[in-house]
């Protein structure tokens, strides 16, 4: 018998690739499949395997008798044989193998295997060992996922989102590939970010994997030994630039609001000299955003609202100092400027409690040409200091600028020193330092010294996990400002509502969510983010919030509270294995 689809559900049809149909029961019952495949090509669809977990009726109606072994396991018998096999692996790249290889085939065991073991399979699967992975990708191909667009498709984007075989896609992570994390341009290598994002989206999120679509625009690369690499598998000319490169982009984008109208896009990873005109240029033409600008600042405004109440410094009053004038600087700048003046600031005084600092010192006004995404961050030039030396920069700025908080995103390791942390102190009871830069080696600062030289005081935020440290009367957590706990969120709340844009305030209360989502009495002990463990959580605090907002504000069709709290639990995923029903190729019952 074939179930009854709810209208508030999605399907995924019949499709070149997907031979199924899946939609989730009511009441919160189990998402089930109806089934067209059989033997081999059953066993070998990572959505519908199930390994060794295949009941003895699934094996006799769909022909699998003799092709696993005889006794059938549970979903947890085959986690603990998982984490056996996982906990043999002494390398991050094999772990990081390891769990790309079950990933492709059996996507619910891979999931419910990370889900139980978050937090030692996110700085694997995501942060910092999918940037080596990048860079090593065609060295460690093994199977497709996701697609690769090129100048050359320019005029047939159309067939290839229709390759993909995907019949419905509610977001995808879309990359240049040309600011890979710390690692800089990694051409085709950068799917890798694109997978690994959507990753985080399934688990944190439950937005169903197949749902998704990662995708690389391989427009070149200007990476030498990629060029120079006889294994190199992406387009080996120099990155297209100017009119030829927007071109495609537009392209894309036309070809994507034509097919998945819905789908929201996440532009990941561009060059700040692209991401910025990527974001501006086609927020209006599809529902998208730039999660390295609005995630980023997002997760520090959420950092910041907690660690300032901690410091007891009204956010209208805090001075923030930035070491960078990139995305995330940029970003947090804009979020938390908005923030200050929906807390009663003028937006010129909202402008000049923040400074920016890049390789040449202060942004500033006048000075000779300076990039156009910075002129929004400039400092008037009657506010403006000089520096003596480029190492006197940082500790000049602090004595001159004498901030409450110092962001820092820069790729430098080591860059608050001894004599800036102190210096910090020195101004505040509790001296706010983020630290954002990915992965752990290019950390601007050691939350274990910042601490030591700010005897215990500093509230410290990074971008990659670190340990508690031993401060003064205990164990003092290192939050981790890690975007995921800000866009699987935003992306859920996106699509439930159906939202035509996302836009900055969608951001401002995801922010505010995460921010709520510590309690207040951990907040007093010195917590100011929540754990990337508790992200189902989050993200459907995030959710809400972002729905609600974006129903509100217009951008969304009208729906009650109710119903967006419906729809978010038909949405959600939970990596269990789902029923089978039995259907011929037309899709009728049998």
């Amino acid at each position: 018998m074939t179930t009854t689809v709810e209208p508030t559900a999605r399907t995924i049809r019949p499709s070149l690739r997907h031979p199924y149909h899946i939609h989730r029961r009511a009441g919160g019952r189990p998402w089930t499949v109806e089934v067209t495949a059989r033997g081999h090509a059953l066993r070998q669809d990572p959505v519908l395997n199930k390994g060794t977990a295949f009941t003895l009726e699934d094996r006799d109606r769909f022909g699998l008798h003799g092709l696993i072994p005889p006794s059938p396991a549970s979903l947890e018998e085959q986690a603990a044989r998982v984490e056996e096999n996982y906990s043999r692996l002494d390398d991050d790249l094999s772990r990081y193998l390891f769990l790309i290889a079950l990933q492709d085939r059996n996507e619910t065991l891979f999931y419910r295997f990370g889900l139980d073991h978050l937090e030692s399979v996110l700085p694997i699967v995501y942060t910092p060992t999918v940037g080596r992975a990048c860079q090593e990708y065609s060295h460690i191909y093994r199977k497709p996922r996701g697609i690769y667009v090129t100048p050359d498709d320019t005029h047939d984007i159309d067939s290839i989102l229709e390759n993909s075989g995907q019949e419905d896609v509610a977001l995808m992570v879309v990359t240049d590939g040309e600011r890979i994390l710390g690692t800089g341009d990694q051409g085709a290598g950068g799917i890798g970010i694109s997978i690994g994002k959507l990753t985080l989206y399934s688990l944190g999120a439950g937005l169903h994997p197949t749902l998704t679509l990662p995708v690389v625009l391989d427009v070149g690369t200007d990476n030498e030994t990629l060029l120079r690499d006889p294994m190199y598998l992406g387009r080996r000319e120099r990155r297209l630039r100017g009119k030829a490169y927007f071109e495609l982009l537009d392209a894309f984008v036309e070809a994507v609001s034509r097919r998945w109208p819905r789908a929201i896009v996440q532009w990941e990873d561009f060059a700040k000299e692209n991401a910025f005109t990527v974001l501006d240029r086609y927020r209006d033409r599809v529902p998208s955003f730039n999660d390295d600008i609005l995630g980023t600042g997002a997760v520090v405004l959420s950092a910041l609202r907690n660690a300032l109440e901690i410091a007891r410094v009204p956010l209208s009053e805090a001075r923030i100092l930035f070491l960078g004038a990139g995305e995330a600087c940029i970003g947090s700048g804009r979020a938390i400027k908005a923030a200050k003046v929906a807390a009663g600031c003028a937006p010129q005084q909202a402008a000049e409690s923040m400074a920016f600092l890049d390789t040449q010192g202060l942004v500033v006004e006048g000075r000779e040409g300076l990039e156009s995404f910075k002129r929004e961050v400039a400092m008037p030039d009657r506010l403006a200091w000089t520096t003596t030396a480029p190492d006197r920069v940082l500790p000049e700025a602090i004595d001159h600028f004498r901030p409450h908080a110092v962001v820092a995103a820069t790729g430098v390791a080591g860059i608050f020193t001894e004599e800036s942390v102190k210096a910090m102190a020195a101004l505040n009871a509790r001296p706010i330092l983020f630290a954002l830069s990915n992965p752990s080696a290019l950390t601007e600062g050691v939350p274990e010294e910042m601490l030591r030289w700010s005897q215990g005081r500093a509230l410290v935020a990074t971008g990659s996990p670190f340990p508690p440290v031993q401060g003064l009367t205990g164990p003092v957590p290192i939050a981790q400002a890690n975007n995921m706990l800000i866009f699987p969120g935003v992306g859920l709340g996106a699509s439930i509502s159906r939202a035509a844009r996302v836009t900055d305030e969608m951001f401002a209360v995801a922010a505010l969510a995460v921010a709520d989502c510590v309690p207040r009495e951990r907040r007093a002990q010195g917590y100011i983010l929540p754990s990337v463990s508790e992200i189902r959580r989050v993200s459907r605090s995030v959710a809400l919030a972002v729905g609600t907002e974006a129903v509100r504000s217009g951008v969304a069709p009208e729906a009650s509270p109710g119903e967006l709290k419906e729809r978010l639990d038909l949405e959600m995923w939970s990596p269990q294995y789902m029923d089978f029903e039995w259907s011929d190729e037309s899709g009728r019952s049998a």
